[in-house]
């Protein structure tokens, strides 16, 4: 019976896994349809995004009959309740994706990143998708990454962030206010993404020890 519960909390670590893979997916199509002004990409990354929202639906669904039929204890009780606490975080980093990608759309014909920026936009869009790949094998137990990792990244996120921000806000941004605001929201939305991340490492190193990593 034991062994039996034990292989349905692999497979929902396994839902989660697969979920981050998605985010990490679609932070990677949303910063290449962004940095290129593809619209035809950035309607992908929009259309993918229900996908997400069904796998976190499925994950939800099998943490909740597990949390019924098994009445889970002490480690593994966390394990369970920590999967339905970062299947919402891990299914809003797809929701900030699509808003990345969503901006392509409403600038159109505008580009949405101009050459002056393009490489903080593009650096931004490595390492958010670098951390929700390491945030696939945190969940996996495989991989060098942990919540102590992935908070330290998210400063070179946030540092990334304020230059975007501080580039856009100068009066001598030649591109105009609706530019400027546009990529305002961009380092928001990569900002918010990266959060989650550690969010979600933080609260899978809880359920492995008890304790919340400071």
């Amino acid at each position: 019976m034991r062994e039996a519960f034990h292989g349905e909390l692999e497979e929902l670590g396994e839902q989660l896994a697969a979920m981050a893979g998605q985010a990490a997916e679609a932070m990677r199509l949303a910063t290449q349809a962004v940095t290129t002004g593809d619209v035809s990409l950035a309607e992908r990354v929009l259309t993918a995004d229900a996908e997400l929202d069904d796998a976190r639906n499925t994950c939800e669904d099998h943490a909740q009959r597990l949390l019924a039929l098994q009445s889970p204890v002490a480690g593994d009780l966390r394990t369970v309740l920590a999967v339905l606490y970062c299947g919402v975080k891990v299914e809003r980093m797809g929701d900030l994706a699509a808003h990345v990608a969503g901006l392509v759309r409403y600038s159109h014909p505008d580009p949405v990143v101009h050459d002056e920026v393009a490489d903080i936009v593009a650096a931004l869009g490595e390492v958010t998708v670098t951390m929700a790949g390491s945030l696939q094998e945190l969940i996996r137990g495989s991989g060098p990454a942990d919540s102590a990792w992935l908070n330290s990244t998210d400063d070179e996120v946030d540092a990334l962030s304020s230059r975007l921000d501080a580039a856009v806000r100068t009066d001598s941004w030649p591109h105009g206010v609706a530019s400027a605001m546009h990529l305002a929201l961009l380092a928001r939305f990569y900002e918010r993404f990266a959060d989650q991340a550690v969010s979600v490492a933080r609260r899978l190193e809880f359920a492995t020890t008890g304790e919340m990593p400071g």
